[in-house]
């Protein structure tokens, strides 16, 4: 596995599933995109071993807009109720806190960076390309270039899957528009930060969202081709063929509620 480890991000390296042991002895690489199933617990404990070992000079969170990354200080991110409180994670949606904040904890000394699309904001995009939430640098990243028919649909369909079929089907557009839009956000975040830090930079985002195929690497490749990044996914099931990710851990899945049960 270290010999696989080593050449990953060398071109045309073959994905690779790795072990928790592995995330002590990643390959060199600028930026981290470190993938997660949100309430999977195991994913948040394997996103905390990798960044101790990895000693990141930025930690980007999709979690966090940049006004909340902007209340971390070296005082209140050492104890994680008060932590949690500063950021109003309660009233955020996202899983307990307790299980992001070894994350935090892993690395004390990396500034933290906020990347995710604010309410109003995802709710303004309904009636928005990605291209014009964006702004101007929308073309360094791929916003200004429609998805091709087959790739369009390809989205449309993951989103559907993603919603339990609940979805009304004009809605989807919009759905696609802002994956879009959070994936060149992470981005550029990520390489905002690499430029400010030196790097590394460490990630932490859903799965989907470090796709190799669509999602943070492609925007990464376009805007920054010198940056190079590592992209682990994290599954709780085995795939049937290799996952678009430089690298992969699958782990038990979550005992958890039926998600579809929300739409009926």
């Amino acid at each position: 596995m270290a010999g696989v480890l080593l050449c990953v991000l060398s071109l045309g390296a073959e994905a690779s599933e790795i072990t928790p042991d592995d995330l002590e002895r990643l390959p060199p690489a600028d930026v981290y995109l470190l993938g997660e199933i949100h309430d999977n617990p195991a994913h948040h404990t394997h996103q905390a071993r990798a960044v101790a070992a990895l000693e990141p000079a930025a930690l980007v969170f999709e979690m966090l807009t940049r006004g909340q990354a902007a209340r971390v200080t070296a005082a209140n991110r050492q104890d994680p109720e008060v932590l949690a409180e500063v950021l109003e994670w309660e009233a955020s949606g996202w899983p307990d806190f307790a299980m992001y904040f070894p994350i935090f904890d892993a690395a004390p000394q990396a500034r933290i960076r906020g990347a995710a699309l604010p309410r109003n904001e995802a709710r303004a995009m309904m009636a928005q390309t990605a291209e014009e939430a964006f702004g101007p640098e929308a073309a360094s990243f791929g916003l200004d270039q429609p998805l091709s028919e087959d790739e369009q649909a390809s989205r449309e369909a993951l989103q559907a899957a993603a919603h339990c079929d609940m979805l009304p089907d004009e809605l989807l557009p919009a759905m696609v528009e802002i994956q879009r839009l959070r994936d060149a956000m992470l981005a550029r975040t990520a390489m905002l930060a690499h430029a400010e830090t030196g790097g590394p930079v460490v990630v932490i985002t859903g799965t989907g969202h470090v796709r190799r195929d669509q999602g943070v690497p492609l925007k990464l490749a376009r805007a920054a081709p010198g940056i190079t990044v590592l992209a682990l996914g994290q599954l709780e099931a085995a795939p049937d063929s290799a996952p678009p990710f430089d690298l992969w851990i699958v782990t038990d899945p979550v005992d958890r509620p039926d998600p579809c049960e929300a739409f009926r």
